[in-house]
């Protein structure tokens, strides 16, 4: 038994009967560094004041506003399809089409930063709730990427740890390469 199985069995026996797990089929390593990563981004996110989220990213014509919308909407777009395979209902695409996710991006960058910071934090919340809650079978289920091409919903959780590693990144303020998990890093 590994280090993250021995601490999940411990706080498993803390909470108690009635609280809720990722099944056991659900891909633990992956959804520790999506969960590690949603952390660090936060923890990054949570050093800018209020002006400097509109201040200019590593990403070419974007502000760091741009960087939280497009973390926080592919938390928004894969709780969508999580949801989905949970109801047994068809999959719906990651994203409309790449325009209408730009588009969204630009405008969901103008919202004041109390809202950027919410809309992250609610995201992020929502998406490991969904995860959570995730039949163990329907780990296995397909749904289209971004590219619109199929994988199983599992590979969710390692999209959703490189896009908070990376947007960690693009802030621009302090997150260094070395920072990112050695899983991550190159």
């Amino acid at each position: 038994m590994g280090e993250l199985d021995a601490a999940r069995r411990a706080l498993q026996e803390r909470q108690g009967a009635g609280a809720r797990y990722d099944a056991p089929e659900a891909p633990a390593d992956a959804l520790a560094l999506a969960r590690l990563g949603t952390a660090y981004f936060a923890r990054k996110l949570g050093e800018l004041n209020d002006a400097a989220l509109y201040a200019p990213c590593r990403v070419p014509g974007w502000t760091r506003a741009h960087v939280i919308c497009d973390v926080a909407y592919q938390a928004r777009a894969i709780s969508r399809q999580v949801e989905a395979a949970t109801a047994g209902e068809a999959m719906p695409p990651l994203y409309d089409d790449e325009t209408a996710r730009i588009g969204e991006i630009e405008l969901g960058a103008t919202l004041p930063a109390r809202a950027l910071r919410h809309l992250f934090e609610h995201a992020a919340v929502h998406l490991n709730v969904v995860w959570r809650d995730l039949p163990g079978s329907a780990w296995d289920a397909f749904a289209p990427d971004a590219d619109g091409l199929p994988r199983a919903l599992r590979a969710t959780a390692m999209e959703r740890a490189r896009r908070l590693w990376c947007g960690a990144l693009e802030l621009d303020n302090g997150a260094r390469l070395r920072d990112l998990p050695p899983g991550l890093q190159g």
